[in-house]
């Protein structure tokens, strides 16, 4: 029987939209999402403060790489302007 870490525990919140990192070095790890840091991952915090996996995980989608990968444009995939063209009309 093989079971991942997903099936069984906490989600990887490396992979989720809402993570981030923190600036506290004694609290390096956010939930956007829930608005708190952590000293471990915020779902192992949500596992062991909860009992439960994280409900919130919100994987990062294919887009958002793509986006911040393509230099070649000034306007990305989204419609919305990129920021080397805001700062080229301030220039």
């Amino acid at each position: 029987m093989n079971t991942s870490a997903t099936e069984t525990g906490a989600p990887n919140c490396w992979q989720c939209r809402h993570f981030s990192v923190s600036w506290d070095p004694n609290l390096p790890y956010a939930c956007r999402l829930m608005g708190f840091k952590s000293r471990i991952t915020p779902a192992l915090e949500v596992l062991r403060a909860d009992g439960t996996r994280c409900r919130g995980f919100l994987p990062k989608s294919d887009v958002e790489g793509a986006e911040s990968s393509s230099n070649d444009s000034a306007t990305p995939a989204s419609g919305k302007p990129g920021l080397y063209s805001t700062f080229s009309k301030l220039a």
